[in-house]
C-alpha cells in the first residue's frame, strides 16, 4: 500500500468520526444531508459485497466493515434518533437523477459483465456524484457550519489523494483502471469551489457560505 493509499483511507476515516461526532455531540443533524448519506450507503454495500467472497487483508476486510457500518448508522440517526432536526424541507435533491444514470452507465461501462463487477461498477460512478445532494443542501441554506465543512473537506481529500494514489501505481506497478481515475477526476472538480472556499473563508474563521 502507497503513501496516498493510505492517508487518502486515513482522511475517509476522518471524514467519517466528524460527521458522526458533529450528529452525535450536538444532538442534531442540522446541515446534514440525509440523502448523500442514503447514496454513500448503498455505495459502500454494493462495493463491499465481495466481504463475503474473498479476502485480501485484515486491514481491507476492517475498513470496509467500517464504511458500511458507520455508513448505517450515520443513516439511523438521522432518519429516525435525530429526525426532529433533520432538514428535510432543504434537502430536496432528486437522488433517482444520480442513480439510474449511474446504472445505465455500470450497464454499458464496465470491465466484466458479471453481477459482482457491475455492482462495483455502479458504486463508483455513483460515489462520483453522492455528494452533490450535500452541496444542493449547503447552497439552498446559504452556509454550512464549521464542523461541516471540515466534513466535507476530509472527504474532498480522501478523493484527491485516490486520484494521486492511481498515478502512483501506474508508474510504479502498471495498473491503470481508467473508470476508477474518471470517476474520482469527477468528483474532485465537484469539490474544487468548496475547496476555494474553505481555505479563504473557514480557515480565517468565517462561516462556509456558497452561492446560491
Amino acid at each position: 500500500m502507497n503513501i496516498f493509499r493510505l492517508t487518502g483511507d486515513l482522511a475517509h476515516l476522518a471524514a467519517i468520526i466528524i460527521l458522526l461526532l458533529k450528529i452525535w455531540k450536538t444532538r442534531s443533524c442540522s446541515g446534514i444531508s440525509g440523502k448523500s448519506q442514503i447514496l454513500f450507503t448503498v455505495v459502500y454495500i454494493t462495493r463491499y459485497l465481495d466481504l463475503f467472497t474473498s479476502f485480501i487483508s485484515a486491514y481491507n476486510t476492517l475498513m470496509k466493515i467500517i464504511f458500511i457500518v458507520s455508513s448505517l448508522a450515520t443513516v439511523y440517526l438521522i432518519y429516525y434518533k435525530f429526525k426532529a432536526t433533520y432538514d428535510r424541507n432543504h434537502d430536496t435533491f432528486r437522488i433517482e437523477f444520480l442513480i439510474i444514470p449511474s446504472i445505465i452507465l455500470a450497464l454499458l461501462i464496465r470491465h466484466e459483465f458479471t453481477v459482482m463487477e457491475v455492482l462495483w461498477t455502479f458504486s463508483i460512478y455513483l460515489e462520483a456524484v453522492a455528494i452533490l445532494p450535500q452541496l444542493f443542501l449547503v447552497s439552498k441554506t446559504g452556509e454550512a457550519e464549521t464542523i461541516t465543512s471540515h466534513y466535507l473537506f476530509a472527504l474532498g481529500s480522501y478523493r484527491g489523494l485516490y486520484l494521486l494514489n492511481w498515478i502512483w501505481r501506474y508508474y510504479f506497478e502498471n495498473f491503470l483502471d481508467w473508470i476508477s481515475i474518471v470517476a474520482g477526476f469527477v468528483q474532485t472538480v465537484l469539490y474544487c469551489d468548496f475547496f476555494y472556499l474553505y481555505v479563504t473563508r473557514v480557515l480565517h474563521g468565517r462561516k462556509l457560505r456558497l452561492p446560491a
